[in-house]
């Protein structure tokens, strides 16, 4: 199974538990009337939601390239994360309201214990499938399901500390404590929205992941080829799982056609062994200047101007510079 059908299939799973775990949800708001379990029945309604766009995005996204979209279609993944952030933070804005009627109108509750158990339930299988869709989200470069598997994780961290104040409140009696654990969770999940959203906006800006950009440059410095010159001008774009990655290779002004398209092969290979097969690589090569030598170590090389004096480590801050490098 490819890894944009395996992105469909999970994603599958999480729509059809989102409807079945909203049933069930609100079947304990109407046994308790608990405002409490009525925040996690509207988040559910959100889970629905976000799930069938979710799902949508990924066929989208798994669609081929073509002369309208010569990258594919990756980045309507963003535009499903934007959404779904989007629509989490409002589902928390309305729970805030809410809580903040109970507190001036409390209701009447009713079987706290079904409740508890039926929202315990919820939590649990929440949990399972919100973990199995981010690490399959993380594993194929999916920032849709990844965002699908955050927002069940979250979920069921706002079940348990809603349990937990169920608890309390079968305790003591205490009516407040209904509303006051609605408004904690609410201000989670309008943190997590947030960051869905940013994460989603930062993707369809082309903001570059100073993180992947960190890794990237690291493993390059490790394993540099004594042919590569120098490296500048790296850029990474992200298309969905799809990486999109341009830079300048510098390389000896006397290989031939042949020996250059050696040496991108052999930088191809290397980035796609770390980063997996869904990279598009596009390698322009320059060819080294006599300021050159002074970071070049071929041994060999009979041409050198002046002495090797050291080698130019790359880091982020070189890399990603448009300038080649010189002492």
């Amino acid at each position: 199974m490819g890894t944009s059908q395996e992105n469909i299939t999970v994603q599958k799973f999480i729509v059809g538990i989102a409807v079945i775990l909203f049933t069930i949800k609100v079947v304990a708001w109407y046994l308790t009337q608990s405002v409490a379990i009525l925040t996690d029945a509207l988040e559910s309604i959100v889970n629905v939601v976000s799930g069938i766009i979710g799902l949508m995005s990924l066929k989208i996204a798994a669609r081929p390239r073509d002369r309208s979209h010569p990258y594919g279609h990756g980045k309507i993944e963003f535009i499903s994360a934007g959404i779904e952030g989007t629509l989490i933070t409002v589902a928390g804005l309305f729970i805030i309201y809410e809580a903040g009627m109970s507190f001036i109108e409390p209701p009447e509750l009713g079987q706290l214990n079904w409740g508890i158990a039926i929202i315990s339930f919820s939590a649990l299988v929440n949990y399972g499938f919100g973990t199995w869709a981010y690490r399959t989200g993380k594993r194929n470069n999916s920032l849709a399901l990844m965002a699908s598997g955050r927002h069940l994780q979250t979920d069921t961290y706002t079940t348990l500390g809603i349990i937990i104040g169920l608890f309390l409140l079968s305790v003591t009696d205490a009516l407040w404590l209904d509303g006051a654990v609605a408004i904690i969770f609410a201000l989670l999940i309008i943190r997590m929205g947030y960051k869905i959203l940013r994460r989603a906006i930062a993707g369809i800006m082309d903001e570059s992941d100073q993180q992947l950009l960190k890794e990237m440059v690291s493993y390059l410095q490790e394993n540099r080829h004594v042919n590569w010159v120098d490296l500048h001008n790296l850029r990474i774009v992200k298309y969905g799982s799809v990486l999109h990655i341009d830079c300048h290779l510098t390389l000896p002004w006397y290989f031939n056609i042949r020996q250059g398209h050696d040496e991108t092969d052999r930088l191809d290979e290397l980035i796609s062994e770390r980063f997996g097969s869904r990279i598009e690589l596009n390698i322009h090569t320059d060819y080294c200047q006599d300021y050159s030598c002074s970071l070049c170590d071929i041994k060999e090389c009979e041409v050198r101007k002046s002495p090797f004096k050291q080698e130019m480590e790359w880091t982020v801050e070189k890399v990603v510079s448009r300038e080649k490098h010189r002492l």
